[in-house]
Order: C-alpha cells, then structure tokens, then sequence
C-alpha cells in the first residue's frame, strides 16, 4: 500500500498543472453514447466505494447528485449499487455494463483502476470519476476518453479552516487524522496545517498541529474508513495531546471522532469534510465549528444532465473556491464563538487565494 501510495502521489504531483489547464480548456467532442436516446431512455448509474451511500459525506453527496439529475430529466431511475469492500469494485462496475448503463459514476480515489479497466473495456459506456484524475501513467491526461473526472483542490478550503481552528484553539493544539494515507485524504490534512501556519504567521502565536507532518507527508490514519474502534482511538489519541480542534478526514470517521470528543468531557470543535456535516448528522451539529465542503452533488448532477443530453464532456472539473467548487460552511452553533475579526481574517484569506495573493500548495495546483 506504501509503494503504491507513493507512486501515485508522485505522478499526482506532476500532472497538477496539466489537470487544472484541461479543466480550462475547450469541452471535447462527445462520445456519443447517450446521444442516440432520449432523455427518458437514458439511465445514469453509481458504484459508492465501501463507505456506502449512507456515509453522510463524499458518496452520499454524489448519490444526491445523480438522483437529482434524473429528476431533471425525466430519464429512467438511476441504479445504485453499494460496495462493502475494494474486491466488490470490479464485479459491481461489470454489473452496471450488463444492465445497459448509459453512464457510470464511480466514488473515489479506489475505485479508479476498477473504472479504468471497465471503461477502457466498455468505449460505448461514459464514466464519471468523483475524486480521481484516473491517470496511472502520470502523463498529465485520463487515460480514457470516455472518463470525466469531478476533482477537489480541497487544500483551498482546509487552509480557511485551519486558519479558523488555530483562531479558536484555546489550548494551542489542533489535530486531524485520516482513514488512508492518500492523496484526497492528505489534501485536507495539508491543506489545514497551511492555514495554522499562516495563522501563526499573522498573529504571533504557536499553535500546533497534531495528527500530520507536513515535512514527512505522513499522520496518524485509521487504514480504512469506517466508524469504528479503531477510528475512536486514533481520535482518542489525538485528543490526549490537548487538541481541542479535530480535523477527521475519511467519510464515516467523523462519527468515531465525535463519540472521543464526546467521551473527552471537554470543550472540543469537531471539523467536518465534504457535505455540512452540521445539515446531514444533526446529531453532532453541537460540536461542528464548521465543515469543508466540496460541490460533489453539484459537479455529478451537472456531468450527468450533460450526459443524459448527449453532451458528455469528458474534461475535467476542479473545484476551487473560485467556481465554489469547494468552500466552508457555516459556523451553526459555534458562531457566537468566532471573534468577528477571525472571521474577517477568513474572508480575507479567502479573498487573497482567489485572487492568487496567496498560493495553496497542494498536488491539484497550478
């Protein structure tokens, strides 16, 4: 896992800036493949990789996209199928081909190579890739024509968060951990250390980070994500090291991290990733200083209305806080405890990545 874990972050690496210029560039020729039907015929479908589409984040948000979709065009009811491991990948995509998919939208960074072989396999079959470039020769391009990517330069909003979380911190600790040591993981992680340190930076103060070391591009991570023991106890150790801001990165692992903070009998702010945790858990609205967001429902509903009209473009999409692909949300109950001015200090950060004053250093950057 740790060779392969490199390698990729290596080519990731590389073909940032390439990446970032085709999602900019003119939208390719159709395929075709759902030209020839009708709306009402077309049928859009979905693989979730193992955190299941009840995970209140990455693939429950694509799911709401695709269904919204079909709402919007009167096509047939998606087929969604949920996969309980990586050895599912492969059999579930297959699945979808025999039931005449028109169009497959595939979640996460896992599920690439099982997306690769499918749709290099299937050239008739359009594929929509939700977090991965779907490039395992490191050559800047996907390496199928008919594979869109839906990707997240997240590192832009996790630098607003950290920023935030070091605003806030009382004790001078914040900590983030990860399910896997991959880079749409690491992208927050990384991204949050950089907002501490540019806090730092600004307002004369010392404020660490817990749980990821930028140096070594390595942290504390679960192996896996789902909410677990293991998931509470990685959390539990960083909460031991008087961290009273968590960053948990990986789906379901928040809900883990939360049942530590809970345990903890302290004031601890819980960060969300992907969807307004505080909107799609209530139950742990009370601890959310904010959450992470990226327009994955948005980004799959526009790919497959597209799509589903015989327009499928196959260029990539990268979210930044420019086209509001990605963003914070809303502090909620934690409001009353944001000082005015770190709020200002955010929009202005904010204001300054946009405009380019101030640069993010993550593999999705220019």
């Amino acid at each position: 896992m740790k060779t392969t874990k490199k390698a990729v972050v290596s080519g990731l690496a590389m073909i940032g800036a390439a990446v970032l210029l085709a999602g900019c560039g003119a939208a390719p020729e159709s395929n075709g493949a759902s030209a020839d039907a009708g709306a009402s015929d077309y049928l859009p479908c979905m693989v979730s990789d193992a955190g299941g589409f009840d995970d209140k984040s990455f693939n429950q948000l694509g799911k709401e996209g695709v269904d919204a979709a079909a709402t919007e065009l009167g096509s047939q009811t998606p087929i969604e199928v949920e996969s309980q491991s990586e050895t599912d990948y492969a059999s579930n995509l297959q699945s979808l081909v025999d039931q005449g998919c028109n169009t497959i939208v595939t979640v996460g960074f896992l599920l690439a190579p099982a997306a690769l072989e499918s749709a290099t396999a299937n050239a008739d079959v359009e594929y929509v890739s939700i977090d991965d470039t779907v490039d395992s020769d490191f050559d800047g391009q996907t390496d199928a024509p008919n594979i869109k990517p839906i990707i997240f330069d997240t590192a832009q909003a996790a630098y607003l968060a950290g920023y935030l979380a070091a605003g806030v911190s009382k004790t001078g600790v914040v900590g983030t951990f990860g399910g896997i040591n991959i880079p749409t993981v690491t992208i927050f992680m990384d991204g949050f250390a950089q907002g501490v340190e540019k806090y730092n930076a600004d307002n004369g103060t010392s404020v660490r980070v817990v749980g990821w070391d930028r140096a070594a591009q390595d942290g504390s991570f679960t192996g896996g994500f789902e909410a677990n023991d293991t998931a509470r106890q990685t959390a539990q150790a960083i909460i031991d090291q008087n961290v009273d801001v968590l960053l948990p990165v990986g789906g379901p692992i928040y809900q883990s991290a939360a049942v530590a903070i809970q345990d903890a009998g302290r004031e601890i702010a819980l960060v969300g990733v992907d969807a307004d945790v505080y909107e799609t858990d209530p139950s742990v609205g009370d601890l959310l200083l904010t959450s992470i967001l990226k327009g994955i429902d948005v980004g799959t509903k526009d790919a497959i209305v597209a799509a589903g009209n015989g327009e499928f473009d196959a260029a990539p999409f990268v979210g930044t806080l420019e086209n509001e692909g990605v963003g914070l949300a809303p502090y909620h109950d934690w409001s009353d405890r944001v000082p005015a001015e770190l709020t200002a200090q955010v929009d202005a950060l904010k204001a300054d990545i946009i405009s380019g004053t101030i640069s993010v250093e993550s593999y999705l950057a220019g």
